[in-house]
């Protein structure tokens, strides 16, 4: 064999040993290539818990990595959200958003972060109302009843709710603010262990997310009062909205992804597309729907917008209730 063909020969075996190798280089590069944390700042079984599971669920599926849920619980959502702050903005560690997020840029005057600067929205996941539901030893079977029982037993009802600043603290803040009523609340590391509470009538009332309020409502532990949205909830046909009694009420749940700010925009466009493509299954609907929920399927930049706009209208509800952290 010549010099010449002998180079020849040995250039083409060097290509083609390395073309196996090129596939794995690039599935190394390709996101996500492992495990993903998805941090929820409430206790587990409450509906921040819920919506995390759910959609962590369908993006192991559709990713090929696990998306493993991490409850950290405590300060209103603000310890589970500092830790997405500090993570590597990488797509690796990522926060279920909720309205909390929102409330929170008001209720505390001095936070280690600034939610809008420091996490970027990625896309919407639900949108669910939340139930006004009491223990069966409440005499009050409706809005009105429980209005009128709460004026003439001032103090006597103790609202639970997910903690200093959590949506069903917001949503019963709101419901004191339009109705003139005394109901102190008492404060929880989430929703689930605020509602072993109520199921044992150490608190009389919560409004709590109807996905983790549903199991007891049916199983008749709780009584249902009226919803928090606007309109009825499909579960829950027969229970009427609060604002059919107190005008001006308007308040529905929901909850989006997030990540630290930074992450590539690739990274956010890989996650964007996958959660509104799974929000389009008929199946992930008929697990929404039975939960009382609905998909919200929004861009990065609509979930942005949300935020916002909720932290102007819970901004003005803790500001009139002259609402502090405790």
């Amino acid at each position: 064999m010549t010099n010449l063909r002998r180079r020849q020969f040995l250039r083409l075996a060097v290509g083609a040993a390395a073309l196996p190798a090129l596939p794995h280089v690039a599935r190394a590069d390709t996101y996500p290539s492992r495990p993903v944390r998805v941090i929820v700042g409430y206790a587990a079984g409450g509906p921040t818990d819920i919506a995390g599971r759910l959609i962590s669920q369908v993006l192991s599926q559709r990713l090929g990595q696990q998306f493993l849920v991490e409850d950290q619980p405590g300060a209103g959502s603000n310890i589970g959200t500092e830790t997405v702050v500090r993570a590597a903005p990488d797509g690796y560690t990522l926060l279920v958003v909720t309205q909390s997020n929102a409330i929170n840029a008001t209720l505390y005057d001095r936070l280690p972060f600034d939610f809008v600067r420091d996490i970027a929205p990625i896309a919407g996941l639900l949108t669910a109302p939340s139930v006004m539901e009491v223990h069966p030893s409440v005499p009050a079977k409706t809005v009105p009843e429980f209005i009128a029982y709460a004026k003439a037993n001032p103090g006597k009802i103790n609202m639970g709710t997910a903690g200093n600043g959590s949506p069903p603290q917001m949503f019963g803040e709101l419901f004191k603010y339009l109705t003139g009523i005394d109901m102190p609340a008492v404060h929880y590391r989430g929703g689930a262990p605020a509602l072993v509470d109520l199921l044992a009538g150490q608190v009389q009332v919560m409004f709590e997310g109807i996905t983790s309020s549903i199991p007891h409502l049916r199983a008749n532990e709780l009584r249902p009062l009226a919803v928090t949205s606007a309109a009825r909830s499909p579960v829950l046909p027969d229970v009427p909205p609060i604002g059919d009694f107190v005008p001006g009420y308007d308040a529905a749940g929901w909850f989006g992804l997030g990540a630290p700010k930074g992450t590539p925009a690739p990274v956010i466009e890989t996650l964007g597309k996958a959660v509104n493509a799974a929000l389009a299954d008929p199946v992930m609907k008929a697990k929404l729907a039975d939960l009382g929920a609905d998909p919200m399927p929004l861009t990065a930049a609509e979930l942005g917008k949300l935020i916002a706009d909720d932290t102007v209208k819970w901004g003005k509800v803790i500001k009139s209730a002259n609402l502090r952290v405790e």
